[in-house]
């Protein structure tokens, strides 16, 4: 009964050495166990982190060296001999690979036992591994010291004939290291709210188990790399198809678990599914394997089937056919915006401690104040995720703002209990604005993106004295609808609302306590005196952000419209959405080399 540890990790981006440090802290800490651990298992690229890009060839190793460099960190711990399985960026024979290294530690038989080389590479959405890696060519079990395992690596696990392959050749246990960020919300079979790339995780784990009668244990990075977020929740999953194991979301853990191989004998007993496709896979193949005839045409197969029995009449109904319940398409969805409040709350959390403490080394963040919701929201989640005495909230008014939005920023402050520092930025804009128009003459858009400008110089300097991170406040609905000023509203380097829609974020700050006063005023920029952000749309948040919902996932504006909107709204909308993309990026430059910055030269931001 083999005994398995399974360490969800956070790795230091792009650094071996402190990476490989960790493994031996782990290992350290394992080898205190009693009984001893057998197989140690660690996610995929837990030597260099997941999102290096063009940092690959910085970070890769080839198998003899990482396994030569564990055997230091073995022997520096005092472990006894162990098993491990790590995920890492490979050279191998002039190649880079997404690779997985098995190794035994310690003992006569010490060496590497097996390599897999990820055979799918996901290349879509926020993935583009092709570009960095090569395929690896085949699936193998293997023999260890304790029984039977095979590797596939994330995006392997995800096609169904890789778990079969595995089982086939004997695999009593299948082992995934994955690096899958968190997206979306959603809720498995026990009601539990979860990402929802965690739940469809957890459903595909728990089918190659059960299909196959084997044990699973699936091991997942932690921690955010440029904003995108590991969620841990490794799982240990057993040959019936049951999660027997589950790791923390969001935090680094060693599990444990004893694996019974006898459960594979009873589940394969109880549910005969390998045994069966032992018997018919290979017809099922030479099927499939049949030429084509003719020019690239597979000839039609004639249906083979027996004619209808007992007359003309004997499958004919006479009885009112049953109401049927349709669920599909005109069936009510539900609200497409509702978010699950607490495990938003965590994750963004668990974002801002990533991103300004471990990614950037700051202690504190500064946040401007300027006492509308989305300011506010992101200061209770800084002093969630960095502590009260870490937060720095600045007011900022010109002579024009709002009274009531110095006092709400003010509430937010007293309420948090947070250092606070109020500057008037009116004599630096009005100085300015003086020598470029003499006359005074200046539209108030003009005067609105200076001021939205000299908040952020005011931001940003503060930033050096206080040593503190700028964090930024702008939502998703105004990022795609280009609601904000360029270089100003959206420069800071970390911002935890940018993936939520406006009525989202009034959700979630009502959630975590932001005073009732700032989630019942209308929005407002506060640039120009009376102004509202529906005002300026012409169109209520409600209404903008499903709009955009539907649009940036890809619908047709007839489409939209006919979920309940005007062509007016829709084409408003949609005509700011395409007119603004340009706001969203970093500037064009133009690539004259094979260097370019972005282009052929990529590093991800937190590397």
């Amino acid at each position: 009964m083999p005994r398995l540890a399974i360490a969800q990790l956070r790795p230091t981006k792009g650094d071996y050495n402190a990476n490989l440090q960790k493994i031996g802290g782990v290992l350290a800490q394992i080898a205190k166990l009693d009984p001893p651990v057998d197989l140690a298992v660690f996610p995929e690229t837990a030597t260099s982190g997941y999102f290096v890009e063009g940092g690959v060839r910085d970070v890769a190793v080839t198998a003899g060296t990482l396994f030569r460099d564990l055997t230091v960190e073995h022997e520096a711990a005092g472990a006894p001999p162990v098993d491990v399985a790590i995920g890492f960026y490979e050279v191998f024979q002039n190649h880079f690979y997404n690779s997985c290294l098995y190794a035994s530690l310690g003992g006569k038989d010490a060496g590497v036992r097996h390599v897999h080389r990820k055979v799918f590479l996901p290349t879509y959405g926020v993935f583009d591994e092709e570009r960095f890696v090569d395929r690896g060519r085949e699936i193998r079990a293997f023999d260890t010291r304790w029984g039977r395992v095979a590797i596939l690596v994330c995006e392997d696990a995800w096609h169904s004939i890789s778990g079969t392959i595995a089982a086939l050749q004997g695999a009593q246990l299948v082992i995934v290291p994955s690096a899958s960020p968190a997206r979306g919300t959603g809720m498995d079979e026990e009601g539990v709210r979860l990402p929802a790339s965690v739940v469809r995780w957890e459903r595909i784990l728990r089918g190659i188990a059960d299909e196959h009668g084997v044990w699973v244990a699936f091991a997942s990075l932690v921690g955010f790399e440029g904003g995108k977020g590991f969620p841990g929740g490794s799982v240990v999953v057993s040959p019936t198809g049951d999660i027997v194991l589950r790791g923390p979301l969001f935090e680094e853990a060693v599990l444990t678990y004893d694996v019974d191989f006898e459960e594979i004998t009873r589940a394969r007993a109880e549910a005969p599914l390998l045994a069966d496709l032992e018997v018919n896979l290979p017809h099922l193949v030479k099927n499939l394997a049949k030429g084509e005839t003719g020019k690239g045409k597979r000839k039609r197969a004639v249906v083979q089937f027996d004619p209808a029995t007992n007359g003309t009449d004997g499958s004919r109904v006479s009885t009112p056919a049953a109401r049927i319940h349709v669920v599909g398409k005109g069936v009510e969805e539900g609200d497409p915006l509702a978010i699950d409040t607490d495990l938003a709350r965590r994750w963004l959390t668990s974002f801002l401690k990533d991103e300004v403490v471990r990614r950037r080394g700051f202690a504190k963040g500064i946040v401007g104040l300027s006492g509308g919701v989305d300011s506010s929201l992101t200061a209770f989640l800084a002093v969630e995720a960095l502590g009260k005495d870490n937060v720095i909230g600045v007011r900022m008014p010109y002579c024009t703002s709002s009274p009531e939005s110095l006092d709400h920023a003010l509430l937010v402050i007293e309420t948090l209990g947070i250092q606070s520092v109020t500057i008037d930025i009116t004599a630096a804009v009005d100085g300015y604005l003086a020598q470029v128009e003499p006359n005074g003459d200046i539209d108030p858009t003009r005067r609105g993106n200076v001021m939205a400008r000299e908040r952020m110089i005011v931001l940003f300097d503060l930033s050096a004295k206080y040593k503190a991170l700028p964090i930024g406040t702008s939502n998703k609905s105004e990022r795609l609808l280009g609601y904000f000023t360029w270089h100003a509203d959206d420069t800071p380097p970390v911002n935890p609302l940018g993936d939520l829609f406006k009525t989202q974020v009034r959700t979630l700050a009502r959630h975590v306590g932001v005073p009732e006063v700032i989630l019942k005023k209308p929005p407002t920029p506060d640039l120009v005196p009376g102004q509202t952000t529906e005002g300026d749309f012409g169109i209520s948040y409600d209404k903008v952000d499903r709009i955009l919902y539907y649009l940036i996932r890809g619908m047709k504006p007839a489409e939209v419209v006919a979920r309940g909107f005007t062509p007016e709204e829709v084409a408003k909308v949609a005509g700011r959405l395409e007119s603004t993309h340009w706001k969203r990026r970093l500037p064009t430059v133009a690539m004259m080399s094979q260097t370019a910055i972005g282009e052929f030269y990529l590093r991800p931001v937190d590397y």
